[in-house]
């Protein structure tokens, strides 16, 4: 069924397959764009014999048979079928505007019909109409002779599929060999207990993608500075793993309380950490400014506050469940790294402001990280930190500081 808005036959349709999670590639080796009946056909044949369930090689067959009935009643069309990436997320979403860029150069097209198997491929809806106009939405439903025959074989093609096989099979596969190994190692459940935790406090406040974007930007290369920082920053890391291990080992041996051996391991672990952290925030900064994503640096300043705090209650908190230091103490580090956690906050936020007005960003062209136009700076909010970017739609938006990646002749956010 398709939900028309319109469309004129004095305009050049385009039939578009998007196969977001890249199925194509993966199956057939024939990556995207295809261009043309030729290679939509052949390509849907291909991903059709690879896997006869697969419901992307029925979809590319309906784009191709619409194209034929389209451009039996008269109509200038093209069909077309880009594909994103088996990881989804923001890679998919970065290949699927490269490659429809790539198909509108080429075909010229005015507006496009949008061929889909389900809310995977709509998700990606607002990266193809911010590039062209989409007159109808055709959804291509693979029918079945039971409801629940059609449930059973899509769980199983579901659970085919890397992302979902890590979540169903390979997340139990890491707790099992988390608890084997501690058992054999004597250290007891706390520790893949405590690994458990650390790892749903991640997927919790949605950390993942920050830390896997800071890892993939590491860039070990001996010819940059910043290398030698995040190599001092992992040797600190590994060194404070150690330190833990061995401060839980020698304490349940002399005491032979878990708990007890439990906090000296955190008190160790935290040790050499502000080091870590140190070092690997100056790795960042020198990184950032070199590739002009200076305005990240005003984020890290905030990082380096957040974590001032946190490192010092924690510390001062098992250092005084250790007995280590009086409870007067305990509250007098609290509020020394509130006050030098809210100062670095403080200064960012006055360096931030000070960069924005020495910075000619009226009329600048605003898009996102993944090219795509926002609109224009329509003005600098200096008292609250922001951007009043005027949209194409010509509605007013504010921007955070915070969410300004880079300024060169556009101001690009996320």
């Amino acid at each position: 069924m398709a939900k028309s808005r319109g469309v004129e036959k004095s305009e050049r349709l385009l039939v578009l397959v998007v196969d977001v999670d890249n199925d194509l590639y993966r199956k057939t080796r024939i990556g995207g764009p295809l261009i043309g009946r030729v290679q939509n056909l052949n390509g849907a044949a291909q991903l059709a014999l690879a896997d006869p369930e697969d419901t992307d090689a029925n979809t590319m067959f309906q784009a191709v048979k619409l194209y034929d009935e389209l451009k039996e009643d008269g109509y200038s069309v093209s069909v077309a079928t880009i594909t994103g990436a088996e990881s989804e997320g923001y890679n998919a979403d970065r290949e699927v505007a490269s490659q429809i860029e790539r198909v509108l150069d080429q075909t010229k097209s005015d507006s496009c019909i949008f061929v889909t198997d389900g809310a995977s491929d709509e998700r990606v809806l607002p990266i193809i109409e911010s590039r062209i106009k989409i007159g109808s939405v055709k959804m291509v439903t693979v029918k079945q002779s039971k409801a629940l025959e059609s449930t059973y074989v899509a769980v199983l093609e579901k659970l085919k599929e890397p992302h979902y096989a890590r979540i169903v099979f390979g997340i139990p596969a890491i707790l099992f060999l988390l608890f084997a190994i501690s058992y054999a190692a004597g250290l007891g459940w706390q520790v893949p207990l405590g690994l458990i935790g650390l790892y749903l406090l991640v997927k919790g406040f949605g950390l993942e993608e920050v830390l896997l974007g800071s890892f993939r930007g590491f860039g070990f290369s001996i010819e940059r500075m910043s290398f030698v920082f995040y190599l001092s920053s992992l040797v600190f890391f590994i060194a404070s793993i150690f330190i833990g291990a061995s401060n839980y080992l020698s304490q349940l041996k002399i005491s032979g309380d878990a708990s007890f051996a439990t906090a000296y391991a955190v008190e160790g672990f935290l040790l050499l950490l502000p080091f870590m952290f140190g070092l690997y925030l100056v790795g960042r900064i020198i990184d950032t400014k070199s590739n002009r994503y200076m305005f990240r640096n005003f984020r890290y300043g905030v990082y380096i506050g957040s974590s001032v705090i946190i490192w010092v209650l924690v510390y001062s908190f098992m250092a005084w469940l250790l007995g280590q230091i009086y409870f007067s103490q305990f509250l007098s580090f609290t509020l020394a790294a509130i006050v030098a956690g809210v100062a670095i906050s403080v200064v960012s936020n006055l360096l931030r402001a000070r960069v924005l007005r020495t910075k000619r960003l009226k009329n600048k062209l605003v898009v996102n990280e993944l090219g795509t136009m926002i609109g224009k700076v329509a003005g600098v909010d200096t008292k609250r930190g922001g951007l009043i970017v005027n949209t194409s739609f010509g509605n007013p938006v504010r921007y955070s500081v915070d969410r300004v990646v880079e300024v060169s002749d556009k101001v690009v956010v996320k």
